[in-house]
């Protein structure tokens, strides 16, 4: 084989090597996304009947047999202390039986659960011959109709920091990690404004709230950042695949901005439990829809985030400096092993 021959081939290899990362990305995001979102249905769904009489308790008891594992039903005394469940996000659905039934949801929660909730009741009331009234007790602002506005903020902060990772341990890889660091806490700050401006001024996606959720923006995207930059000194050019594997595919999947996890296979819905997409969403819609119930919560979920990220980088720092000092050993036994060479000719 000729020396062209061999230098490309070697460049043949070089570049299926790359190509072996978009390939596990889109490996990756067809399983997460087809997994957490293809096949959505009720698992435990909490629903309430309003009443405390016998016969609300035997409807109760009959919602509950007839669906299974699908929905957990209770009863609730009232409709205010039905209300107050939903504010506490206690439930997704209220049903209040009687000759005109009614639905008792809070859309801002999750739009998807909300309708999960009048597909159950509707037929319900049907079998009843009255049509099903809905009362939304909590509805998401009028610039996000939908409900999945939080969603998209998500995933605007989100990219706007995992891309900001590639570009501090790349191009920013030489610079003291203490450099790093401090780019780190002005690149998120910058994200969140952005994110601020994105829910605010410009969609109108929350209505009230908005330093809020500025706070949250930039205590995410700095969690994001110091997770990132800290992994890439040991990933190196797998970064944007691992920092795409924890803050896209099983973040924005088990966020509860689509589907809550009421709606997900365990695995997504567990995740839920402690991702920091997670923490962002639902800490965002307590503080705007719902008085701050819950929000404690998931701003601790986002600090421990900070923290590992924190703790990351930290390593990161160690690992570096050990490095440098194993190759400043190194250098300083060649230039011995060559002075040592040099006497011996000398003499």
């Amino acid at each position: 084989m000729s020396a062209g021959q061999r230098a490309e081939t070697t460049e043949l290899r070089h570049v299926l090597t790359h190509l072996l990362t978009p390939l596990l990305m889109c490996l990756g995001m067809g399983l997460a996304y087809l997994g957490a979102f293809a096949s959505p249905a009720p698992h435990h769904l909490p629903v309430a009947v309003v009443g405390s009489g016998p016969s609300a308790t035997a409807l109760a008891r009959t919602l509950g047999q007839d669906a299974g594992q699908a929905l957990d039903v209770r009863t609730v005394p009232d409709r205010q202390a039905a209300v107050t469940a939903l504010m506490h996000r206690d439930i997704a659905g209220a049903y209040l039986p009687g000759r005109a039934p009614q639905l008792l949801v809070a859309s801002a929660g999750s739009d998807t659960d909300a309708t999960a909730v009048e597909k159950v009741f509707t037929p319900l009331a049907s079998a009843q011959g009255a049509p099903l009234a809905v009362d939304d007790v909590a509805p998401p602002a009028p610039g996000d109709p939908t409900g999945q506005g939080l969603f998209f903020l998500l995933v605007a902060v989100s990219i706007g920091s995992y891309a900001s990772v590639a570009v501090l341990g790349g191009a920013g890889g030489t610079l003291p990690m203490r450099v790093r660091a401090l780019l780190v806490v002005g690149v998120s700050f910058a994200v969140s404004l952005l994110g601020a401006l994105f829910a605010g001024p410009l969609f109108h996606i929350v209505d009230h709230g908005l330093w809020g959720v500025w706070g949250m923006s930039w205590l995410y995207s700095a969690g994001i950042l110091f997770v990132g930059v800290g992994l890439h000194t040991f990933l190196k050019r797998w970064t944007t695949l691992g920092v795409m594997v924890l803050f896209v595919m099983l973040n924005f999947t088990s966020s509860g901005g689509i589907f809550r996890p009421e709606l997900q296979n365990g695995f997504f819905g567990g995740l839920h439990a402690f991702w920091n997409g997670a923490g962002f969403v639902e800490g965002a819609r307590d503080l705007v829809y719902f008085g701050g119930h819950g929000l404690d919560r998931n701003l601790v979920t986002l600090a421990l985030w900070l923290v590992v990220g924190l703790l990351t980088t930290a390593l990161a720092r160690f690992a570096e400096q050990r490095r440098a000092r194993a190759l400043t050993a190194a250098g300083d036994a060649e230039a011995a092993a060559e002075e040592e060479i040099e006497e011996s000719v000398a003499v």
